[in-house]
Order: structure tokens, then sequence, then C-alpha cells
């Protein structure tokens, strides 16, 4: 059987409604996409890293940021994202989608590593594997992965305003077409917030990397992040506030 070709896809766009400019903002130096695609290049399952970003002009700045990173790119809607992510995965040849969000500098390559080792195992073959539906990890460990024929489903079936905003969700509301692994862990640590939709967590993000100094050059995993919080109890008190935009539609 050959081997599946597996592509990241990272949801990136300028136009965020809490913090605009948010992917390109810094976190330790480097922008916060720049700190998303160093550490999933860290993957051993990845075969390709690509940014999915809109035909909105005010994404040429993540444009020019890819170009000047050398990194591949695609444009598609800005408000249908399951239109977005089934164009770039047909783009690009993808038999896998790995779905992560730009807005997460702490993402793990372990993690997402173990996700998808779940989803390439499985026999029979299911639609997806994922950690954001039953929730164990900290929220900004995101990932996503399902099958291009299974997007290629969704994409045809889904019809509501939030079912093409949010990419998966036609997929979870319908156990009968998709059969889905929840990747969970033994600890549940889905409080804690390392995504960023807000001015706190940027502050959040930023503070974990000044605090981890020059491990921070290399790619520090969640567990050493976890460690670090509890050594430094300031550190989870400073976005606690937050609250997570909800899914609509539900």
């Amino acid at each position: 059987m050959p081997k599946k070709r597996v592509i990241a896809f990272i949801q990136a766009r300028m136009g965020a409604s809490r913090l605009p400019g948010k992917v390109l903002m810094d976190v330790g130096g480097y922008p916060m996409l720049e700190r998303v695609v160093q550490r999933l290049r860290c993957c051993r399952n990845i075969d390709e890293v690509i940014i999915a970003t809109t035909t909105q002009p005010e994404d040429n700045a993540v444009v020019s940021f890819c170009e000047n990173h050398e990194l591949c790119y695609f444009r598609g809607s800005e408000k249908d994202v399951l239109d977005r992510y089934y164009q770039a995965a047909l783009n690009r040849h993808a038999d896998v989608v790995v779905r992560i969000t730009g807005d997460c500098p702490l993402i793990d390559s372990e993690v997402t590593d173990n996700i998808l080792a779940v989803f390439l195992s499985a026999c029979p073959p299911v639609a997806g594997a994922t950690n954001v539906v039953k929730r164990t990890y900290p929220r900004g460990l995101d990932t996503e992965v399902i099958s291009f024929d299974a997007l290629m489903t969704a994409w045809k079936l889904a019809d509501k305003p939030y079912q093409r905003e949010h990419v998966t969700p036609f997929i979870y509301e319908n156990p009968q077409l998709f059969e889905i692994r929840h990747v969970m862990q033994d600890i549940d640590l889905s409080n804690w917030r390392w995504t960023v939709d807000e001015p706190l967590d940027l502050e959040f993000v930023r503070q974990i990397y000044l605090c981890m100094g020059d491990k921070g050059k290399d790619v520090c995993g969640f567990r050493d992040i976890v460690a670090l919080i509890k050594e430094k109890s300031f550190l989870a008190d400073i976005n606690k506030s937050v609250r997570q935009k909800p899914v609509g539609g539900h």
C-alpha cells in the first residue's frame, strides 16, 4: 500500500475579531506563525506544512511572510473555511489533512504525532482522530486529523454557516458517516488555556517563552511547559479570566 501523503494546514489570517493581526505578532523574538511552523516541523509523520490563508487584501501580509520565509501557502475563502481547506488539500494532493490554527504557538509536535499515529494505525481505517472533542489537553495543543475523503464528504454535505466556518463540526455531528478516534491523556488539563485570542493570551505565551529563556530556542514539549507553570504559578493567572469564544449553531 502506498504511503499516505500527510499535510498540515495552518489556518491563519490577519482579520481576527478580538486580536487583529495576532498571527504575525511577536512571540519571543519570532512572529507567532513562525513559532507554529517551527514546532510542527518537528513532527515525524507530516510530509509538508502549508499556510492556509484568505484572498482578502489584508492577508497579503501573511503571504509576504510566507514568501520571505520560503513557506508554501494557499489562499481561499475567508468565511467558508471548509472550502478553503478542501481546495487547499485538493491543490496539494493530500491524502490526510492535519488542521492546526495559527494562534497556537505552543503546539506540541509529540502530541500532534501521537494523534496522527492513532489515525494512521487504525484498522479498519477511520475518518479522523482528534483531541478537541473530548478535551484533556490544554487548549492550544489542538490537532484535528481527517482523511481527504471525509473532508470531501463534509465539503459536499455541510450546509449550515457554522459548519462551513469551522471546518469539522459537520464531521463530529454525524458519527453515522464518520468514525472518529478521540485521543486523551490521563490528566485533565482542559481548563488550561494556551491559545491566543485576546491580549492577555498573547501576554501569557510571551511570558512562557521569556521564562523558558535559552530553552525556548529549542522546541520544548508541553510537559516542560506544564512543569514551568507549576513552578511559576503567576503564569497561570495571566489569562485565566479569558473565556473561549463558542462555535455558533449549537
